[in-house]
């Protein structure tokens, strides 16, 4: 008789981060150390637990929740310092939360001169507390700069005592502009490493802790294929392009997905109405509830578009700026007959050019300086389109959430709007939303307006659309299966 083949224990995943909803987050990266975790528990092969910091401002119901596992010193270059370490279990993903009141005890997450150091501590401190664990990680998956160092102090120090011998490395680029860049004078100081280690977090002169952690990994992950592309190239990369040209046979992108059971139109408490493909005309009635909170004119035919995306220089707000600005013989587009909804907060230029058109055009728009997950499904549920210009784009979870609403993308041609959504132009009975190529503001002008007079005039076309991109299958059942094959391949080595 043949003999059975053993059967492949599930790898079991520690991801290393500083974000995690719905403890902790301020943009994209802190959705996905939520959903990605739960979505690679759900497929049944991997165990995926998360580790985060202890920060002031999780909310006390999680808290008090939390059990008290252990306490230990971790070692900084010259320093000790006291580290605790709780638990939680929430929907269904065990986090760990590394305690230091002196660096964590603080009002923001970021924002502090000794960012570097507090976020080195908790690297080096996730590593030390693995012995502490009930689970030892196959892979530990660290997340952006403020992480970075997982990898490097692996490879440093921990890769050869007992009992992290065989654990892998995986580390996801979010967003190739945060590199960790600081003088070199403080490696020794601040990050304890030697004089003999600094080249391999050197670069240009400086420390770069991307930079260390992409040749220090075993794998790169970055969170669409288009983004893993885009990032060998100088006009993306931010000068890192040599060294992932380099590292390219370790580097993968994998589309990000997103909570397809709690972004649901047809659930959410966050929506006025509840509706779905099969009763659309009810998102009209959310429009119409979300005209009424915002105090703009109440008509659910004129077209709403939003932008709902941090406030900063990447995600196309100057095209924006430039088209409100624009003098013409058809003036620009607030001129036009729609309202415009925007939601983020960042940049205080933005912020505040933002607030100004608000008060020139306090018919048109709307300018919400704050960013609340709540209030960012009623305005994606309310509006009609959704517009993000970006000029880069690792991939971008909004244009996802607006498909999800039957809320229409207005986008880019860049990273991961590439790779999610197709001109509706380019392919009528596949296509889910507009898209144009050059970063421009006369380009942009003229998606909008194809986008505007499909919704006016072409209302099968338009209801065709709304329901295609409704349909789209954004979940992150396929995403995390890829992640599994690579930690299992990692496993095999």
């Amino acid at each position: 008789m043949p003999k059975t083949m053993p059967k492949t224990k599930a790898p079991k995943i520690l991801f290393v981060t500083t974000e995690a909803v719905p403890f902790a987050a301020t943009g994209g990266m802190g959705e996905v150390c939520a959903s990605l975790p739960r979505a690679l528990k759900k497929t049944g092969k991997a165990d995926a637990r998360v580790m985060l910091p202890l920060y002031e401002d999780i909310a006390y119901r999680y808290k008090e929740q939390m059990t008290f596992i252990t306490n230990i010193n971790v070692a900084l270059s010259w320093r000790t310092q006291y580290c605790g370490l709780y638990e939680l279990v929430c929907d269904g993903i065990t986090y760990y939360f590394v305690d230091n009141e002196y660096y964590f005890k603080r009002s923001n997450i970021y924002g502090y001169y000794d960012d570097a150091e507090r976020f080195a501590f908790f690297s080096r401190a996730a590593l030390e507390l693995i012995p502490y664990l009930d689970f030892t990680p196959d892979v530990l998956q660290s997340n952006d700069h403020l992480t970075a160092l997982v990898p490097i102090y692996y490879a440093l120090e921990y890769k050869n005592k007992t009992g992290y011998g065989k654990i892998r490395n995986v580390f996801t680029i979010h967003n190739i502009g945060y590199q960790g860049i600081y003088p070199l004078v403080i490696a020794g100081d601040v990050f304890g490493i030697s004089d003999e280690d600094i080249p391999l977090v050197e670069y240009n002169g400086k420390i770069n802790l991307v930079k260390g952690a992409i040749t220090t990994c075993d794998y790169i992950t970055t969170m669409s294929p288009q983004y893993a592309r885009e990032i060998r190239l100088p006009e993306y990369s931010c000068g890192l392009d040599g060294v992932l040209i380099q590292c390219r046979d370790k580097l993968v992108g994998i589309l990000n997905g997103i909570d397809t059971e709690k972004i649901d139109p047809a659930t959410s408490k966050s929506m006025f109405v509840n509706y779905d493909a099969a009763s659309i005309e009810k998102k009209k009635e959310n429009k119409v509830a979300l005209q009424r909170m915002l105090s703009l004119p109440e008509d659910p035919e004129i077209p709403m578009i939003c932008m709902v995306a941090p406030m900063v220089s990447n995600k196309g707000y100057d095209l924006l700026r430039k088209s409100i600005n624009k003098v013409s013989p058809n003036g620009n587009i607030l001129d036009t007959n729609i309202q415009l909804v925007i939601m983020g907060q960042g940049d205080t230029d933005i912020e505040g050019y933002l607030a100004f058109i608000q008060n020139m055009y306090d018919r048109r728009v709307r300018s919400l300086i704050t960013y609340n997950t709540d209030l960012a499904a009623k305005v994606l549920a309310g509006a009609d389109m959704c517009l993000l210009p970006s000029r880069t784009e690792p991939c971008g979870l909004t244009q996802m959430m607006a498909c999800r609403y039957g809320t229409i993308p207005i986008v880019r041609a860049t990273g991961g709007l590439i790779d999610s959504i197709v001109d509706v132009d380019k392919d009528r009975d596949g296509g889910n939303g507009f898209m144009f190529e050059e970063y421009d503001s006369d380009v942009m002008d003229k998606t909008i307006t194809r986008a505007v007079s499909m919704y006016h005039y072409h209302k099968d076309e338009w209801l065709a659309l709304v329901k295609r991109a409704m349909a789209c299958d954004f979940s992150w059942e396929k995403s995390a299966g890829k992640y599994v094959d690579i930690y299992k391949s990692l496993m095999g080595r």
